[in-house]
């Protein structure tokens, strides 16, 4: 045998593991760019230091990502301030500002598109309020892909769009781009790939989600693979329904099929109002914004101080309402820090919005409906203001798919539209 050839594909079997080592030290390294937080900005001295490379190996990966755009290399008038070091400082690294997302929103109560890069700045937006309760489906996504168009024309010279998703309320079989049901919008096995055709969007693969998991990313992260300061939380999207997402560790827990987290459809009374899902005595039937509302006698489109100034006052049916709304959380909310052992709760949306108004009756609930309260009180956190949480939260998750995975994009010319690479889901 001392005579035979080697087997053909043992040289390139080699060659594959350095290519998956140089794809896996790429991603190491985008990485560890996107979660340094400004103005603390990373030099390459830095990236070689926290990846345990040598320099050599994390400069030249870095020259690799700013030739591609993912990462880029700043000037002085860049910088937030100069960053304090000794001897000679290094060039500062951030992540791309051309590289971008588009993240777009269908909520009962408003459309939403914007463009966000790998930095989390929004380069071009649109948000539309609009009551879109039993709308016809094909309606709103022609309007929303009408702004979707809109906002693609503002971008800047040389941005790079590498795919769109669409944040939907309800069930979302995300793997077959397929709304199973959206109860507060009266929708149900919808495509809106199919619906919205060919050449719509500039071109771009369509990717959907539910908007609460969305919107809940926007609080884990600050900014594309960026950690924000709440690792683990319970998210209550509020609006005219409640979507709800639990978040471990930075991540969303979706369950096999992606449907977990439907906290506004848990059933704080089986004797309560009918809900569109089909239950009864839902949460969303008791702290959605047009029950809460009316409830208080306020009209659908009343501005949440309206509701602060009526409570102020003494007034008795919007003391009534808020009452109703912090006891049907209490119950909601409770179940689900008892179950997963998450007890900070993020209100976001119209919620977060009232949040001061809830605080005094939804703190005491909490603490005396959630087993573990004795030692890690519940707590109650309003979420930053944002029109259109799933939007952002969208577009983040597309760009999540350049920073774990840098090697499918460097090699692409700048300013064209990029399609997804083969095998994304």
């Amino acid at each position: 045998m001392s005579g035979a050839r080697p087997m053909s594909g043992a040289r390139p079997a080699s060659g594959a593991r350095q290519a998956s080592l140089r794809e896996s030290n790429l991603a190491l390294v985008a990485r560890t760019v996107a979660a340094a937080a400004a103005p603390a900005y990373l030099s390459r001295a830095d990236v070689a230091g926290a990846t345990l490379m040598t320099r050599a190996t994390a400069s030249r990966l870095v020259d690799e990502l700013v030739a591609g755009g993912v990462v880029d290399e700043l000037g002085p008038d860049e910088l937030d301030r100069p960053a304090p070091r000794r001897g000679r400082p290094g060039t500062p690294l951030a992540p791309g500002a051309r590289i971008a997302a588009l993240g777009l929103q269908i909520d009962a109560g408003f459309l939403a598109a914007r463009v966000i890069n790998l930095r989390g700045q929004v380069l071009a937006e649109w948000v539309e309020s609009g009551d879109l309760v039993a709308s016809p489906p094909e309606v709103a996504l022609r309007r929303l892909d009408a702004a979707g168009g809109d906002v693609l024309s503002r971008l800047p010279v040389g941005c790079r769009l590498i795919g769109a998703r669409l944040a939907l309320p309800g069930i979302v079989a995300v793997g077959e781009g397929l709304l199973l049901r959206a109860p507060t919008l009266g929708w149900s096995d919808l495509r809106p790939a199919d619906v919205l055709g060919a050449g719509t969007l500039a071109g771009l693969p369509l990717t959907i989600g539910n908007e609460a998991d969305l919107a809940a990313q926007v609080v884990a992260e600050s900014a594309p693979g960026r950690s924000g300061p709440l690792p683990d939380f319970i998210y209550l999207s509020g609006g005219i329904g409640i979507g709800g997402a639990v978040v471990r560790g930075g991540q969303v827990i979706t369950g096999p099929h992606g449907w977990a987290g439907e906290i506004g459809h848990v059933c704080v009374d089986p004797h309560g109002p009918s809900c569109p899902c089909g239950s009864t005595g839902c949460l969303e039937r008791y702290a959605g914004r047009h029950t809460l509302l009316a409830a208080a006698g306020l009209g659908a489109a009343t501005p949440p101080d309206r509701l602060f100034e009526r409570v102020a006052a003494g007034d008795q049916d919007a003391c009534r309402a808020v009452g109703v709304a912090a006891w049907a959380l209490g119950i909601a909310v409770a179940s689900v820090i008892n179950m997963f052992d998450v007890p900070t709760v993020v209100l976001g949306g119209y919620l977060g919005q009232i949040a001061g108004l809830l605080r005094a009756e939804l703190d005491p609930a909490l603490r005396a409906r959630v087993l573990s309260a004795r030692w890690v009180a519940p707590t109650i956190v309003a979420a930053e203001p944002c029109s259109a949480p799933g939007a952002t939260g969208a577009a983040f998750a597309e760009l999540a798919a350049v920073i774990a995975d840098p090697a499918r994009w460097i090699g692409r010319p700048a300013g064209q539209v990029v399609a997804h690479p083969a095998g994304r889901g």
